[in-house]
């Protein structure tokens, strides 16, 4: 069993569920149980939004270097608790120990750039142009926000929410997927070290997500959703919050293409695709999930990354040299098996991998495929795991064409030698980020974020800030 807090945080203290009952934490490795977690009712989430509600005020009056240093302390004592929270990471979501550490750097980030935006607030005055009145404009912060975070990066997807709201002036509260609840159960105790004052964070792992999701959404008071997740859900979220008209910040699912032209570096396409395909597992809504190779290039292409997948070490996230952890959990295994077997039903070749292995534990192997069918539900579909089907094209609009045929938009990779090519292409492209020659594009000081599909708003750079904050205009004269 892992050693750590698992009760609900709710104003500064930890409590039971008002239900007194409690749901189970698996190592998605051994299969075992870890953990068995507070289950926060309709009831809790009241008093958590209470609490918020009760602390906004003081929060919000609070200047912002104040509020940027209480965000850089807990950058501080995050980063020094690095190691223990990899672990963690990697006991409650399988990742490899190397990938759960790449997580934490990238998670602790988020609070050292909002404790420097926290003092870029900034508004305007001008002078009408009709009328000579002045014109005041200036951004406050919206209130409480809920916050809720998938499983994938059970630290970054916290602190990419938690960091803008508390930088604004906001106070929260954050539903955790009850199948990675400890890792923000953990940060509740470093924020509260760093001078967060009791109220301003609360932490509701639950199992009753729609309940308590809908409950907060129906108070008055909750005037942010900021949800990342899949674009089922996140429909969902967004009929719920018009009936308050809360405003929304959505992150939701990707139908990434990776094109790689026939004037690419095959080596650094093939280490882009790497990283873009089999970060986190390829359990990241960024993760490549349409090879599209120019044919010119596809064997030597195909070759050289089937030889890389097939490299890579499966096993225990916490075990040395493994860079291949477990699936989440055997839905997950299974959604992604059943994307295999039905790409090579409809002709798609297996040049490595291809199945689920054996033993406790949700593995599922490294799978490189060729000859991938167009009506394959791989290229369809999320697939969420370690699978990349690839396809080849021969024009430039071609490529384009078959890259936005998707309802998604969050991003695309594109590798090609002429920068004109690159820039062209990327402008054409209808999503959100484009990985231009580099396979991982997320950044606590760049906006991230889609479009159709994937989502509303930005999370990172000022957009992130701006997520939390509403714009008042004074008109005046003097």
């Amino acid at each position: 069993m892992i050693d750590c807090e698992t009760r609900l945080y709710i104003n500064g203290e930890w409590r039971e569920g008002s239900a007194g009952e409690r749901f189970e934490v698996v190592d998605p490795a051994t299969g075992e149980v870890i953990a068995t977690v507070a289950d926060a009712t309709v009831e809790d989430a009241q008093a958590a939004v209470d609490a918020a509600a009760d602390a906004a005020a003081d929060w919000a009056a609070r200047s912002p270097r104040v509020r940027g240093e209480v965000l850089r302390k807990a950058f501080e004592l995050m980063t020094a608790q690095e190691d223990r929270l990899a672990r963690l990471i990697t006991r409650e979501n399988g990742k490899a120990l190397p990938d759960a550490i790449g997580e934490m750097r990238y998670a602790t980030e988020f609070f050292r750039w909002f404790s420097e935006e926290a003092v870029r607030n900034l508004g305007s005055v001008s002078v009408a142009p009709s009328t000579g009145a002045r014109i005041l404009v200036h951004h406050k912060p919206a209130g409480v926000a809920v916050l809720i975070t998938p499983w994938n990066f059970p630290a970054a997807m916290g602190t990419r929410k938690i960091a803008p709201a508390l930088a604004a002036g906001c106070t929260c509260v954050l539903k955790p997927a009850s199948e990675t609840p400890l890792t923000m159960l953990a940060l509740a105790e470093i924020l509260e070290e760093a001078g967060v004052p009791p109220g301003v964070v609360n932490i509701l792992p639950s199992q009753k997500s729609a309940e308590v999701s809908s409950r907060m959404l129906h108070d008055p008071r909750v005037r942010v959703v900021s949800f990342t997740g899949s674009t089922q859900v996140g429909r969902i979220l967004l009929k719920e919050a018009a009936d308050c008209v809360v405003i929304p910040a959505m992150e939701l699912g990707g139908n990434a293409p990776f094109i790689v032209f026939d004037d690419a570096d095959v080596d650094a396409a093939v280490a882009g695709a790497m990283v873009a395909k089999m970060r986190n597992m390829g359990e990241a809504c960024t993760a490549a999930n349409r090879f599209l190779v120019h044919e010119a290039v596809h064997d030597e292409f195909t070759e050289k990354f089937a030889a890389a997948m097939a490299a890579l070490k499966v096993g225990n996230g916490l075990e040395d040299g493994v860079t291949v952890g477990p699936m989440v959990n055997e839905k997950s295994r299974a959604k992604v098996a059943s994307f295999v077997e039905d790409a090579v039903a409809k002709g798609a070749k297996v040049l490595t991998g291809g199945s689920a292995i054996d033993g406790p534990g949700y593995f599922y192997q490294p799978t490189v495929l060729t000859d991938v069918d167009p009506a394959s539900e791989c290229l369809c579909d999320e697939i969420f795991g370690p699978v990349a089907p690839i396809q080849r094209f021969s024009d430039e609009d071609e490529v384009i064409a078959r890259a936005n045929s998707t309802e998604y938009g969050l991003a695309a990779y594109v590798f090609t030698g002429d920068m004109k090519r690159g820039l062209r292409v990327s402008e054409a492209l209808e999503f959100g980020m484009i990985g231009l020659n580099r396979g991982i594009m997320s950044d606590p000081a760049a906006p991230f974020g889609g479009v159709k599909q994937s989502g509303l708003g930005r999370e990172g750079a000022h957009d992130g800030l701006m997520e939390f904050l509403e714009t008042q205009y004074i008109s005046a004269e003097w």
